[in-house]
């Protein structure tokens, strides 16, 4: 078995897979089919002040699948609602190289003690500070550490420019 990209259409990664291995099943091909997974990480969103946990795709719109390929696999896979082709040429899928699928592996089952924090902001942007000793005032975005989830933002007080260090959850873009 060799493993396979197969393109979907956006945000119907998840539906795909199911209606895949619902297919697979009904065909009694699953000696042809090996796992089929859509590359997801967990990242750390802050929405609405609320730090939240979620899963963001990697390649939004593809999915991989090991398999065997022949002109009964390729037709299931092609006649799945949702999946529009195979990366590759047209007449020949390509399989992706042991080396592409192994790191693609350790990308995804790399177990991480916590979630990717996403940065919301953009170095150089206007930001409100929402709350502390500086609620109300704006500042324009200096430094950005991730692995702290602070910023430094520079805010103007009495005329002058001063540093101000925040978390994430104390400032919102403008």
């Amino acid at each position: 078995m060799e493993w396979y990209v197969i393109h979907v259409y956006s945000g119907y990664e998840r539906k795909v897979k199911r209606l895949l291995g619902q297919e697979i099943a009904a065909e009694n091909m699953s000696d042809k089919f090996g796992r089929i997974f859509i590359p997801a990480e967990n990242v750390s969103r802050i929405r609405g002040g609320k730090r939240r946990t979620v899963e963001r795709q990697i390649y939004p719109g593809y999915i991989l699948v090991e398999m065997e390929m022949t002109k009964e696999t390729s037709r299931l896979i092609l006649s799945t609602p949702g999946v529009t082709k195979f990366l590759g040429s047209r007449l020949e899928p390509e399989p992706l190289s042991q080396e592409e699928v192994k790191r693609i592996e350790v990308m995804i089952e790399a177990e991480r003690p916590t979630a990717i924090p996403e940065v919301p902001f953009i170095r150089g942007e206007s930001v409100r500070i929402v709350e502390g000793p500086f609620a109300d005032f704006t500042g324009t975005v200096e430094e950005i550490y991730p692995e702290r989830e602070k910023l430094k933002v520079m805010v103007t007080i009495f005329g002058r420019s001063t540093p101000v260090e925040l978390s994430f959850l104390q400032a919102q873009p403008i």
